[in-house]
């Protein structure tokens, strides 16, 4: 498969996860969906990896050293495809969090949406949006005894 090809297919699989993140009820059955996705990236990840970092020149040691390592398009794939699953499970995560404390769909949403476009300011919205929840939310009321 060729590398654009290989683009095309992992940026619409991530989408498709991410679709069915933001619109899939909030029921047991989503998560193994929603996980699956993330590791086919992840497979595919090991994979690009493994076929490309031995022919690749640069380092993590200095911006430079990074620059040289994505200039090989093999490695630019794999940089991408990471971007894709980890932020995916960001998402996962911002979702089972949501349902956990009780946030709304609708402020989860743009969350989510953010996540997909922008990661980390995504994740930020979420933990603000976390805070005012956790902060906001009423205390379960205690058991009485009989």
């Amino acid at each position: 498969m060729q590398l654009t090809t290989a683009f095309s297919v992992a940026s619409m699989l991530a989408a498709a996860g991410w679709v069915w993140l933001l619109l899939s009820p909030q029921r047991s059955f989503w998560r193994p969906v929603a996980v699956l996705v993330p590791l086919l990236l992840a497979m595919f990840y090991a994979g690009l990896i493994g076929a490309f970092w031995t022919s690749a020149e640069g380092d993590f040691g200095s911006l430079a050293g990074v620059a040289r390592l994505f200039e090989h398009p093999g490695l630019l794939l794999a940089g991408w495809v990471h971007y894709l699953a980890f932020d995916l499970l960001v998402g996962i995560w911002e979702r089972e969090e949501a349902h956990r404390i009780g946030l709304s769909r609708w402020i989860l949403a743009p969350c989510l949406l953010l996540t997909f476009w922008f990661g980390p300011i995504g994740w930020l919205a979420f933990m603000a949006a976390r805070t005012v929840r956790m902060r906001t939310r009423r205390p379960a009321a205690a058991s009485v005894a009989p």
